[in-house]
């Protein structure tokens, strides 16, 4: 019996044009790998304005979904919604809040009983403690307030610059960054606006394509649509606004 025979066919790389791997069956014995070039729309700051203009006027309601009143509020759910969905945030943020009203509050509460309100939420003994900690941060450093400057907010517990970029763009209306989850990261990537797979990076390159006013928005659009059209596994490429200039689109 005849072993199948596996060719490597493969182009040098352009700068402007990343290696994307497709398999072609050709009939007989041999399987032929063919490496296709897919290349990233030039010039990119135009095209990434076309590309948010048709997303904004898809999405037109596009905002956080997180259930908040204050910056304190926000900052809670946020750290919450690690590795869980905004829905079942906002399920389990009233009684959270109804419970633990302050930051005072939050410094003192028990972990076990901390544990409890939001052990749906997944990872829920890391999140108590950074919560616990978070509260005692604001009481002893701030005097129990959320503060407004990234500098401040990513050296408390369980803060990063995402959490950040999510409190200082949405409850203090700053714009120090673009928020870079996994949907935004997913279709920076798809879309060509970027190479990086570091939330950081992808946030460097994103943030000179839009103007600085409209770098929180970018994050809800990009959010909005990733949630609804793009998915991770099966994006909806058929009623996808972009999808015949995306450089991803299976259309």
């Amino acid at each position: 019996m005849r072993r199948k025979a596996v060719v490597t066919v493969s182009r040098r790389r352009s700068p402007s044009a990343p290696s994307v791997a497709k398999k072609i069956v050709v009939t007989g014995r041999v399987l032929v790998r063919v490496r296709k070039r897919v290349r990233r729309p030039a010039p990119l700051g135009p095209y990434a304005t076309e590309v948010m203009t048709r997303l904004k006027r898809a999405h037109p309601d596009a905002h956080c979904e997180l259930d908040y009143k204050t910056p304190l509020q926000l900052l809670v759910a946020t750290i919450l919604s690690a590795q869980c969905t905004d829905k079942r945030v906002n399920m389990v943020t009233p009684v959270f809040f109804r419970t633990f009203p302050t930051a005072a509050a939050m410094a003192d509460a028990p972990v076990d009983q901390v544990e409890d309100v939001i052990r749906s939420t997944g990872f829920f003994r890391n999140k108590a403690k950074s919560l616990i900690g978070l509260g005692k941060a604001l009481v002893e450093r701030h005097n129990g307030e959320v503060p407004d400057s990234m500098d401040e907010l990513v050296k408390l517990p369980g803060v990063g610059r995402k959490t950040a970029n999510v409190v200082l763009g949405n409850a203090f209306d700053r714009n120090e960054g673009v928020v870079v989850d996994t949907h935004v990261g997913r279709l920076s990537t798809r879309l060509g606006l970027t190479r990086e797979t570091d939330p950081v990076k992808i946030e460097r390159d994103l943030m000179p394509l839009f103007p600085r006013d409209e770098w929180t928005n970018v994050a809800h659009v990009l959010i909005f649509h990733g949630r609804r059209v793009c998915h991770a596994r099966v994006p909806r490429c058929d009623v996808c606004v972009v999808a015949d200039i995306c450089p991803s689109s299976r259309v």
